[in-house]
């Protein structure tokens, strides 16, 4: 019996020697944000006491790479595990003010004390069972015990056994019930503790060592998938003659569960996710192809497919991207320091791998999977402008600001506003990735210069030789300068090729362009005055035999 007692007295205290985790919450000092990831930099301050502890940190982004997760602490703090979890829940940081709380926390005390009181109910039946078994050998071994006596201790002990058997079913079903009801309370009040509390789901539980007993700093490091940027820009031209004002911008957009509240900020063009990882070369082996099979056909027909399908899904994610920031939120910067110079607030970095721009000014990015805009630099570029026309495809001119040495500038690819002389004329793409010494921006359309291309029908016309028909195409061009100024323009036109040695083509008139034999462009540079129009004709035949359609002529 004392062995009964002991096991009661431990199963009833054991419960009550868990340790109090220590809580705290994590505050985003800094972040540093990439194409696809982030960097977040929290700090927070907690009271340990000597030995080892718990301590659960709230307030940390709802998913993150657990790899990346760096604890940084005093000298007299030792960092045993970190775990990073969505679900922690316990009883040490429930919100007894919250009716609701209180009362599921309530029914949650009530079903554990009846647990309790099942489980030393089952235990002293248990027990009772292994006495009646030990006193019946007792027993059959006592010659003393006459045969009545004996059949009456065992009618005895079949009753006392079956009913204490029965006891322990019912009380292990009663048990079953309670504990199903202990699980539904304790997902009632994880729900109604998320609803309460304000902060992110995500926890760091982190068990440490300490030495020296007061209050401790803690700084945590992690890397978050849930943040993008993209560069952006506002074009502004007042006139052909001044340089192109452009504002770089970057809109940022985070889904981690946590507001950054005046942080400092940083946007790097890295990609921590990417593989770092060397590339290695294998032996490379010749073969001969099998019978029926070839393996470049195969290949290339692949590949095709491949391309064809990726070109898709660009196209696409190209398509969904165009409206992607119609909904952004200015936040501290560019509007507080519209008549100064953002540049002064801004630090670039050209790394050997990547550019950052670290942003003096402390930013709020909401949690809301909204853009949010942040001005980084004033820039100034010095520009060429020439208008551009290829009338054959589009009967309008298209301003072409052309900027030298462009790489200093530390552009990166993306949208841009275009406002000319004060009007929004719509949008371009800048894509400083390319090998060309001269980077062409275009400015948008000006409906002030007209553009004609007509056919001249007298000087056109078909004809058939025999076996063959020949067919002369002759247009005019008609460029007139409408604007105040004198302007400059690139103007294209082209004839037809042929890949057929049935199909001859003869350029009759190239207007005086710079012809391009190779590729059938016709290239003019032209400088008209105010009011100034000019015109340009060429011509071109094309033989091919008269039984053939050709249908895009």
């Amino acid at each position: 019996m004392n062995k009964l007692f002991l096991v009661l007295a431990l199963l009833i205290t054991s419960f009550g020697f868990a340790q109090k985790p220590i809580f705290a919450t994590a505050k985003v000092k800094a972040a540093t944000v990439y194409f696809n990831a982030a960097e977040l930099q929290q700090t927070t301050s907690v009271n340990l006491p000597v030995g080892t502890s718990e301590i659960v940190i709230k307030n940390v982004a709802d998913y993150l790479n657990e790899n990346t997760v760096q604890i940084g602490a005093p000298s007299s703090v030792t960092v045993l595990s970190v775990q990073f979890t969505q679900n922690y829940i316990s009883e040490y940081e429930i919100d007894e003010s919250n009716p609701t709380i209180k009362k599921v926390r309530d029914s949650i005390t009530l079903v554990q004390k009846d647990i309790k009181k099942v489980q030393i109910d089952v235990y002293s039946h248990q027990q009772t069972i292994a006495l009646l078994d030990e006193n019946q050998t007792v027993a059959g071994t006592n010659s003393g015990l006459n045969v009545a006596e004996l059949m009456k201790l065992v009618d005895y002990y079949k009753a006392k056994r079956t009913e204490l058997d029965n006891a322990i079913v019912v009380l292990q079903e009663k048990e079953a019930k309670f504990t199903k009801k202990l699980k539904d309370l304790n997902e009632k009040l994880i729900i109604n503790t998320q609803k309460e509390d304000k902060t992110s789901k995500g926890k760091l539980v982190i068990q440490v060592m300490n030495e020296i007993a007061g209050n401790v700093n803690l700084d945590i490091n992690y890397i978050t998938n849930s943040a993008t940027w993209n560069p952006f820009y506002d074009l502004r031209v007042d006139n052909v003659k001044d340089p192109i004002n452009m504002m770089y911008k970057a809109q940022v957009i985070q889904n981690s569960g946590i507001d950054w509240k005046k942080v400092k900020l940083t946007l790097s063009s890295g990609n921590p996710n990417q593989n770092n990882q060397a590339p290695l070369l294998s032996s490379w082996f010749l073969r001969y192809q099998e019978e029926g099979k070839d393996y470049n056909y195969y290949r290339g027909n692949a590949y095709e497919k491949l391309s064809a399908v990726e070109n898709k899904i660009q196209g696409r994610k190209e398509k969904s991207n165009s409206y992607k920031y119609a909904d952004t939120t200015a936040n501290y910067g560019y509007e507080s320091f519209a008549d100064g110079d953002i540049s002064n607030y801004t630090t670039i970095n050209e790394n050997q791998l990547n550019v950052s721009f670290d942003i003096d000014i402390p930013y709020d990015i909401l949690s809301n999977g909204k853009a949010h805009s942040v001005a980084l630099k004033e820039i100034k570029l010095p520009a060429t402008y020439k208008y551009y026309a290829a009338p054959r495809v589009d009967k309008e001119a298209f301003l072409l600001a052309e900027i030298n040495d462009y790489s200093k500038y530390n552009l990166l690819p993306g949208e841009a506003n275009i406002i000319f002389e004060g009007l929004y004329v719509g949008k371009t793409n800048i894509n400083p990735n390319q090998t060309a010494d001269t980077l062409n921006l275009s400015m948008g359309r000006d409906k002030k210069i007209s553009i004609k291309r007509e056919k001249v029908v007298d000087k056109s016309g078909t004809k058939f030789l025999s076996s063959y028909k020949e067919q002369t195409f002759t247009y005019d061009l008609t460029v007139r300068n409408n604007k105040k100024e004198e302007i400059q323009m690139i103007l294209k036109d082209q004839y037809p090729l042929s890949t057929d040695k049935e199909v001859t083509i003869e350029l009759l008139d190239d207007g005086k362009a710079k012809v391009n034999a190779e590729t059938g462009i016709l290239t003019w540079e032209l400088k008209l005055a105010p009011n100034e129009t000019k015109k340009i004709r060429i011509s071109y035949k094309v033989k091919y035999p008269k039984d053939k359609v050709i249908d895009n002529l």
